[in-house]
């Protein structure tokens, strides 16, 4: 996934998980794939899960040729291990700085294979963050009267593409799967964001609040991931709700932050958009400072203020290959679902919430 808005919104690799809007043939991509199996102690079943998506999946770390070793699918795949006590290999085809159309065709179409063998139990996958961010920076360059149609055109090539994405795994993954679930976009540019446009709204003639305009942008793209998602049979890990809230309840409304921002099965575009951006906007934090406690934060995003912060080290992966190998699990037991980490940096928050809904089972 790539983030959503930011300052850096120039750099389109590093930018992988933002909002974006151009054909991918004019972004600037890097292919990061990895593979890398989690060799449990005491068995020698091998399950696979897939991973298609931009610089989120991928674990973009600023690198050309390394990438996050425990990115989101790798520390879901630790959690799969556990669960099944079997070795699980987790293959992440991604690609820096790829629109979703560039993810859709030249990933998950181009690369189907790794969803289609037998061993495979569940497929994952992100995307539009580019999407966005090509539209913020088109927007934050305009002069004169204020042209949103750059964020309308981001938000139904997210919505084409995450729904075309979501068909294409339902026909091609192998009837073995048990699992397909979607992660929607964080907002990392949120606090940065809190400037006034250079360009001037036709009515008012006055210069627009960037995040006025982006955060409804965002919540769209999120909106919409999620619905298409039960329409098809695809879970949705909210990451925006996981980044953007605090974990306890900071407004009195009796319900935890993280939780009351979560997408509702059954709400309409127009309410989830209204409860993001205006009912619950006082609750929204820059992910640079999640809020675990009242009183404790974790950083969940990179120096670059764009890409999920981890732990774990690095493995070879963009201009010089990828990395194929294996491991054994940073943490053979895990209690009550959360290892003790997973709270404490973006990809581990990530990387729980898409395995909290693993079958018990493969």
């Amino acid at each position: 996934m790539k983030t959503l808005f930011r300052n850096n919104a120039g750099r389109l690799l590093p930018a992988a998980a933002l909002f974006a809007l151009c054909a991918p043939a004019t972004a600037s991509t890097l292919n990061q794939n990895v593979s890398w199996t989690i060799d449990r102690a005491g068995t020698s079943t091998v399950y696979r899960t897939v991973a298609y998506g931009d610089s989120i999946f991928a674990g973009y770390n600023g690198s050309i040729s390394n990438a996050a070793k425990y990115s989101a699918p790798t520390v879901d795949a630790e959690y799969l291990s556990a669960r099944w006590n079997a070795d699980i290999e987790n293959v992440r085809r991604a690609k820096s700085g790829a629109v979703a159309r560039d993810v859709y065709e030249n990933k998950i179409v181009a690369e189907r294979s790794y969803m289609q063998a037998a061993s495979t139990r569940a497929v994952s996958f992100e995307m539009c963050g580019n999407d966005g961010l090509q539209a913020r920076t088109a927007f934050k360059e305009q002069t004169g009267t204020c042209n949103y149609a750059v964020l309308d055109s981001a938000v139904n090539s997210c919505k084409t593409y995450v729904a075309a994405a979501m068909d294409y795994i339902n026909a091609n993954a192998h009837a073995n799967v048990k699992l397909k679930v979607v992660s929607n976009l964080y907002y990392p540019g949120y606090a940065a964001d809190n400037v006034q446009s250079s360009c001037r709204d036709a009515a008012t003639g006055q210069t627009v609040s960037l995040r006025d305009k982006f955060l409804p942008a965002i919540a769209k793209m999120n909106y919409w991931t999620c619905e298409y998602a039960r329409q098809k049979g695809f879970k949705c890990a909210d990451s925006f709700a996981q980044y953007m809230g605090a974990d306890y309840d900071s407004n009195g409304d009796g319900q935890i932050d993280a939780d009351a921002l979560r997408y509702v099965v059954g709400d309409s575009e127009a309410s989830y958009v209204n409860r993001i951006a205006v009912t619950l906007r006082a609750t929204l934090r820059d992910a640079n400072a999640k809020f675990v406690s009242s009183s404790s934060s974790y950083d969940y995003i990179q120096s670059d203020d764009t890409h999920p912060t981890y732990t774990g080290g690095t493995v070879s992966a963009g201009l010089w290959g990828g990395t194929t190998g294996s491991g054994a699990s940073r943490y053979p037991t895990i209690n009550s679902g959360r290892n003790p980490i997973w709270n404490q940096y973006g990809h581990e928050r990530m990387g729980w919430a898409l395995s909290v809904y693993q079958p018990a089972s493969p």
